[in-house]
């Protein structure tokens, strides 16, 4: 009997490091993707910071703990069809007064020095309207691509709700060598004259919550392939071990 014990042991710890790995990787995709959702530009509109056919991280989980500030780069469902997802930067928030002087943007009286724009992708695109003291409405954000000359944006079809909003462009990471792969910097000083609204308020946790998810992709197949090499382990010493 002891053979066939022995047999049945055997059968049963395979089947249950298949059930631990089927279970990890489920989990792991479903944190994954919570968290992080890969997406892929579509125009220039962005230039010359995120270039056309570029892939990039998204961030889907720091706007569930603060919302999103003046300067990030967001991905969200375009007003003008929510069937397309469209990249731009946030200017105005909830409760900003926004005026556009030909290329001049200023926000609550404040002229910005936008230096994520080149002087040659300054401009106005064909469509965009005439904006003085427009004021932003609660829970929705204007937004501007940073090739002005071309970019369809809040100048043309208005604000974007916040319930658009799937996250924050956090990390380029294809193709290898473009000019600006790796984080996508931050350019909260081209807005420090601006009055911060209390959710804007300095936070000592503001750094983690803003970078931290999008390494999520990197950190848990590292974890899991950790567990699943020292389980490895654990079975080549099993079965190097002499037996009693």
């Amino acid at each position: 009997m002891e053979p066939e014990s022995q047999h049945t042991k055997k059968h049963y710890r395979l089947a249950r490091e298949i059930t631990e790995t089927v279970i990890l990787t489920i989990l792991m995709f479903l944190i994954i993707r919570s968290a992080v959702q890969n997406f892929n530009i579509d125009g220039t509109s962005m230039e010359p910071n995120l270039h056309n056919t570029e892939l990039i991280l998204v961030d889907k989980w720091s706007y569930l703990f603060h919302p999103p500030k003046r300067g990030d780069i967001i991905v969200f469902k375009a007003p003008p069809d929510p069937a397309e997802d469209y990249i731009k930067r946030v200017i105005g928030l909830p409760g900003d007064t926004i005026t556009i002087k030909g290329t001049t943007v200023i926000v609550d009286g404040v002229t910005l020095h936008e230096t994520y724009v080149a002087a040659q992708n300054q401009g106005v695109p064909p469509g965009a309207r005439t904006i003085t003291n427009l004021r932003v409405p609660p829970n929705d954000y204007f937004v501007l691509g940073d090739n002005r000359a071309i970019s369809s944006d809040s100048r043309i079809w208005g604000f974007v709700p916040r319930a658009n909003i799937i996250g924050r462009a956090a990390f380029v990471y294809w193709p290898l060598g473009q000019s600006n792969d790796g984080f996508v910097p931050g350019v909260s000083s081209v807005f420090a004259k601006i009055h911060q609204h209390t959710s804007q308020s300095s936070n000592p946790f503001t750094f983690i919550t803003a970078n931290i998810n999008a390494l999520w992709l990197l950190l848990i197949p590292a974890l899991a392939l950790a567990y699943l090499r020292r389980k490895s382990l654990q079975r080549w010493f099993m079965r190097s071990s002499p037996s009693p």
